[in-house]
């Protein structure tokens, strides 16, 4: 097996992790933090998650509930297990409710300051043993370990979108990582039933770095009348056996995300080919950030999503 692939760890009773881990923190409950603390949840494990509002909470809570029926549904996840499941996971308004976790998984928005707000009200928070992953999925691990009290503590935990049917996770460490959080989160990662990849600390990592500038092509070939939204996503479905478009991808990501990151990209790389197209600007601006929203490169508001150009 390649050296950078972890292999998935099944059995907690064989765990090695040198962190004892039971109660895990999740900042954020919208369609990444609730994945977060699904599978979570899932595992056996405490979750606290967290976010500014009650509202807020209770869409991330609501989330969850579908999500765990979709998978008894599909055979996945027994029906007699959901409540237990349900009951691992508490939800707060207040920092307070993260004092007694070993372990805190950051989710906010894909914005730095932002996340740095987050994490410098945190660690004061936290017992000093704990651990802290950010989810972002571009940011430096570096630069945001840097803004705890704890660098060797902190690293990158990049969960794939939806989190409970993704299979692979992203591990970062940034440049003050020590092995023990590394090791530890990996050997967590593995009772999430999730398969760990090492990626180092550049800008937006392997997949977004591999993915978005895809998608942002897609955009300037919309951009030019190369062809229709359609015509894009049709042809890339059938053409290359992708199960969905780059434009709905682009939709179901979330436009916001996907121009951060292509930000994060052309900033740190310093190269023209990651400029973000200026639809995808547009798009933005005008508030059109695809499904969250309900109108993006297609309009969601009918039950069969019509493109918008």
């Amino acid at each position: 097996m390649d050296k950078h692939v972890d292999a998935a760890f099944d059995g907690e009773e064989n765990s090695t992790m040198s962190v004892n881990i039971k109660t895990i923190g999740v900042i954020g409950s919208g369609q990444m933090g609730s994945g977060i603390a699904h599978v979570c949840a899932q595992a056996g494990f405490d979750v606290r998650m967290l976010d500014i509002s009650e509202d807020a909470l209770s869409a991330g809570m609501d989330k969850i509930h579908k999500g765990m029926a979709r998978q008894v549904k599909r055979g996945e996840f027994a029906a007699e297990d959901v409540d237990a499941a349900i009951a691992h996971i508490s939800t707060s308004t207040e920092y307070a409710s993260l004092a007694d976790c070993d372990f805190v998984i950051e989710a906010a928005s894909e914005d730095e300051n932002v996340k740095k707000k987050i994490l410098h009200t945190l660690c004061p928070i936290l017992k000093e043993e704990a651990l802290i992953a950010s989810n972002t999925s571009s940011i430096s691990i570096t630069r945001l370990g840097a803004q705890t009290d704890r660098p060797g503590k902190f690293l990158g935990m990049h969960f794939m979108n939806p989190v409970p049917r993704m299979e692979l996770v992203e591990l970062i460490r940034g440049i003050a990582t020590d092995e023990v959080t590394y090791d530890t989160i990996r050997e967590l990662t593995g009772r999430l039933k999730k398969r760990a990849v090492n990626a180092e600390d550049f800008p937006a990592f392997i997949v977004n770095r591999i993915l978005l500038p895809m998608i942002n092509e897609a955009v300037y070939t919309l951009y030019e009348g190369v062809g229709s939204v359609d015509a894009i996503d049709t042809a890339m479905k059938l053409g290359t056996n992708h199960p969905m478009g780059p434009l709905e991808l682009a939709d179901f990501i979330g436009l916001d995300t996907c121009l951060a990151v292509m930000h994060v990209l052309h900033d740190g790389l310093a190269d023209t080919k990651y400029r973000p197209c200026p639809l995808l600007v547009k798009y933005v601006e005008a508030g059109w950030l695809g499904r969250k929203t309900g109108r993006g490169f297609y309009d969601y508001s009918t039950d069969v999503p019509v493109p918008t150009r």
